[in-house]
């Protein structure tokens, strides 16, 4: 093997970073940055060759914000080839050298920044089975976005800004910190050298083998080598961070960094991220392979986290807590969070082949979420979180512009549009579906053979689904596979078990879920009861006023129902258009769907619904929370379509009246607020002020009886913490009497009294109200260092109704001194959403918008959340024309062929239709039940 060439060497020589390179035009064929043809065609690269290891040898210089390097990758060759295609973003490439034993050859480089691409020109042909080195100095600036190598900042308390360095590689920006194959399929071992000032430190996927002093002070951190994985899970970091540290039972280091002053607020996260491995590592029975794991708080992140191996990153608010501020909707979010991140089997272990498939990555950590924190920490009460993702995919997956699970994607814009609710919440519901339908054991089994066999490997769908099948096949029940002899042993014993209603043979678990991941929507179910016979029919639920958009769609789906006579799930697969099942008697009601573990809708035909808002007005408790929580969701959904009238939906809401548990008065919220919220942005206040009216006595009983405290189970307390919050921004009398007291008493206080934590955003609430307020809030804000509180109090500035506090609040955002910018997506959608803001947040986008996608990336999730999240109340022509006339004025580059564009244009249409067909209906129907609610 050829000897390293010296580190330092080559970094000290290497060029210093030079600006971006340009777009070349739309040639007949690519021309590199020389002017001369590039010899590669393709968006993806060639496997004619692929990488085996990679030495990296990186020193970011914290001071001038940029960083050099050079790396060595060991190529195997599958062709022959004279020419190898990697990937290089925004970076100088000061050396390129073919390493051979009879010597160190240059190599001629060929750029073509359109497609990230270099290539690399040799002189004579590598041969095929043969393994070579390539050696590539680089350098280039530290990116000011939130991916690549990036910089990320933050001001201690006596006002020093400290600088660090932090990467974020997924999907396409490993290619921005180093010359690699960066895509998933070309997964590779890693040994990285990172050269630092002795007053920070180093962190990256392995632990550090050794730290070696370089001339000038410098020290140069080696770590292990990794694993094989994809260049997307690269990580490291160079900070100032401090730690804390456990082991799990089986000796993996945990640890947990944050920046000095904030150390303090991770021992749940520690205590959650060793009990969450230790779970995976008994539920997967697969030992997680490396000796550590690390987590990292940086202060500034565009995503919730990322879960890159040895080191996963978070934003600060996603791990850091407070047990004494924090509530409990924010443990639940830290420990989802890291639930998410740690279930690194399925897409560090087992890779997608490519991003068409990142669903099985994303769909799977997010249905994790669920399993893990069910068992490890029962009082969160995940479920009731998870059912509302479920109802969130529903609502994307229900415009013309959805996609399919698994979809066709091919550059990096189109990558990052896969991040989106249908990849992690569709995919998590579906799978939820079907654990569902195969039984909990039965798929446990399934995924652990999909991730023993398929290992350090990359995997299409098609590989969980044959995963999933034959379970009790003699071909695949190998010896010593305890767990599935036992289980198949059980299932003969057992063969007539209300639970085992399908036999293996009849059990093609890819035909059943090609139709959830290859087509895009989900079903409605129409169930229409005559005496004994229960007719059956499916379409595709969409809103449109085009109705050929809904034909040809056909689904598998796995219904589950029960009836007043029996509260035994039932269970029938639907495969056709229509068909018919039986009941052993008649029945008053039926319930299909249970506890919406399917994600497909249900529509109650002839007097179906009459007899559930029977049930629901004397009896509700029958039903399970879910149950009435997807009762309320579909109903509503229902009316858009045209298939349930409005004060059909509106009936059945008037029991919630009397509803407690948490997920139905959610929904029952999540399902009424829009009703006024389109008439926030029209010249309607009679109408909206009367469906205000109608939801605060609705729910005043509920609100009267919440004490202002922090007692109660976590499901109590996210209640009390909603309810009151509604109540103060809706004027309801005692809420704003009780919060105004206590937030000018917290005031008279300096900030030092302290509330009950339920409590403070209604309180934060009432106080942004006046200009005083509002000045101590922000105060508060600037100085504070728990990211919960600060988290609330900048949705209250931004709910604020003062005009003059909004807009300094955006341009404050934007800037990204006191107000980060990684949260400027969160107070343009708030404000958005604030009756006196929303033309401002609207305003603020466009005049913004060539900055916003330069910042946080075209297609991203974060650019489609406040694209959407900005214009999904709008309901009228004038401002769809006004909305189309912005995006329709962008080109390409700057994104006017987005998903969330498209998205948008839809929704507003929907919400068009939707006021046109009903307002008559809701101002009759308000006026008729007035006097019933008080």
């Amino acid at each position: 093997m050829v000897p390293f060439l010296s580190v330092l060497t080559i970094l000290l020589s290497a060029s210093p970073p030079g600006a971006q390179m340009s777009n070349p035009g739309q040639e007949e064929g690519p021309t590199s940055t020389s002017g001369q043809p590039f010899p590669w065609h393709h968006m993806r690269l060639p496997k004619t060759v692929s990488p085996l290891h990679y030495d990296l040898a990186i020193h970011p210089n914290l001071t001038t914000l940029d960083f050099s390097g050079v790396v060595r990758i060991q190529l195997e060759v599958h062709r022959d080839t004279s020419l190898v295609i990697l990937h290089a973003k925004q970076m100088q490439i000061s050396e390129a050298l073919l390493l051979a034993p009879e010597g160190a050859r240059p190599l001629r480089v060929l750029e073509y920044p359109r497609f990230h691409q270099l290539a690399l020109l040799l002189d004579s042909p590598l041969a095929k089975g043969g393994t070579y080195q390539v050696l590539l100095g680089f350098s280039a600036n530290l990116s000011d976005s939130f991916h690549g190598f990036y910089k990320s900042s933050y001001r201690t308390s006596s006002g020093e800004v400290r600088v660090l360095a932090s990467t974020q590689f997924e999907a396409t920006f490993a290619r921005a910190a180093f010359p690699c194959f960066d895509e998933p399929a070309f997964k590779a071992k890693f040994t990285i050298q990172i050269i630092r000032e002795p007053r920070h430190i180093a962190i990256s996927n392995m632990p550090i083998v050794k730290t070696v002093e370089l001339p000038g002070g410098l020290l140069e951190d080696h770590f292990d080598t990794t694993v094989k994985m994809s260049t997307y899970l690269v990580a490291y970091i160079v900070s100032d961070f401090l730690s804390v540290s456990k082991t799990t039972h089986r000796g993996v280091k945990i640890s947990v960094y944050a920046v000095p002053e904030k150390i303090d607020q991770t021992a749940l996260a520690l205590d959650a991220a060793v009990t969450l491995l230790d779970f995976y590592e008994e539920y997967f029975h697969i030992p997680y392979p490396l000796p550590k794991q690390d987590l990292a708080a940086i202060p500034d992140f565009q995503s919730g986290a990322m879960e890159n191996w040895g080191l996963s990153t978070y934003r600060e608010t996603a791990l850091l807590y407070d047990p004494h501020k924090s509530s409990p909707s924010d443990k639940l979010a830290v420990t989802k969070v890291i639930a998410h991140e740690y279930a690194q089997w399925f897409g560090n272990l087992v890779t997608m082949e490519w991003w068409n498939d990142l669903w099985l990555n994303e769909g799977f950590a997010k249905f994790m979420e669920l399993i893990s924190v069910n068992v490890t920490h029962p009082e969160l009460q995940v479920d009731d979180v998870f059912l509302g993702k479920c109802f969130e995919a529903m609502e994307v997956d229900s415009l013309p512009s959805s996609h399919p699970v698994s979809t066709h994607v091919e550059n990096p814009v189109q990558i990052q549009e896969m991040f989106d609710d249908v990849s992690y919440d569709k995919g998590a519901c579906i799978l939820n579906m079907l654990r569902d339908f195969l039984t909990p054991e039965a798929f446990e089994i399934g995924i652990i053979r999909y991730l023993k066999h398929f290992s350090y490997q990359n995997t299409v769908s098609q590989h969980l689904w044959e995963s999933l099948s034959n379970l009790c096949s003699p071909d695949h029940l190998n010896k010593g596979d305890r767990k599935r002899e036992e289980f198949c042993s059980a299932r003969a014993r057992h063969s007539t078990a209300s639970q085992q209603w399908f036999s293996d043979d009849e059990l093609d678990v890819q035909a059943i879920m090609d139709t959830w991941t290859l087509q895009e929507g989900f079903p409605l179910v129409t169930v229409e009861v005559r005496g004994r016979e229960v007719r059956l029919s499916q379409e595709r639920y969409l809103k449109t006023d085009d109705p050929s958009l809904t034909e040809g769609f056909l689904w598998q789906i796995p219904l589950t129902y029960v009836t007043s006579a029996s509260s035994t799930v039932h269970r029938f697969l639907l495969k056709t258009k229509t068909d018919v099942l039986y009941l052993p008697q008649e029945v008053d009601w039926l319930k299909f769907n249970v506890d919406m573990s399917g994600y497909y809708m249900v529509h109650y035909a002839g007097d179906g619904w009459n007899a559930i808002i029977h049930l629901l007005q004397h009896n509700h408790t029958v039903l399970t929370s879910n149950d009435r929580a997807s009762l309320i969701h579909d109903v509503f959904q229902l009316v858009g379509v045209g298939k349930v009238r409005l004060d059909t939906a509106l009936d059945l809401s008037l029991y919630l009246s009397r509803e407690t548990e948490t997920m139905a008065v959610t929904q029952g919220f999540e399902e009424l607020v829009p009703l006024y919220k389109l008439m926030e942005k029209r010249d309607m206040a009679a109408l909206e002020n009367q469906m205000k009216g109608y939801i605060v006595d609705l729910f005043r009983g509920l609100i009267d009886r919440q004490n202002w405290d922090d007692s109660g189970s976590v499901s109590e307390r996210v209640l009390r913490s909603y309810l009151l919050l509604f109540g103060c921004v809706r004027n309801y009398p005692p809420c704003v009497e009780k919060a105004t007291r206590l937030f000018n008493e917290w005031r008279a206080s300096g900030g030092h009294m302290s509330l009950p934590v339920d409590v403070t955003m209604a309180v934060f609430m009432m106080g942004a109200r006046t200009p005083e307020g509002w000045d101590f809030l922000f105060e508060k804000y600037r100085t504070s260092l728990q990211m919960s509180v600060k988290s609330r109090m900048k949705v209250a500035m931004a709910f604020s109704p003062l005009r003059d506090k909004l807009a300094w609040m955006l341009e404050q955002s934007v800037q990204g001194d006191v107000m980060k910018l990684q949260d400027l997506p969160d107070v343009v959608v708030t404000v958005s959403r604030n009756p006196r803001g929303y033309n401002l947040a609207w305003d603020f986008l466009r005049a913004n918008w060539h900055t916003l996608i330069k910042k946080f990336d075209l297609g991203s999730n974060i650019i489609a959340y406040m694209v959407t999240g900005v214009t999904n109340r709008y309901s009228t022509t004038e401002m769809l024309d006004e909305v189309k006339r912005f995006f329709g004025s962008l080109t390409e580059e700057t994104g006017s062929e987005m998903r969330s564009i498209q998205q948008t244009y839809e929704t507003i249409q929907d919400n068009i239709r939707w006021m046109e067909a009903h307002l008559p209906e809701l101002q009759a129907w308000l006026d008729k039940h007035r006097p019933r609610i008080v």
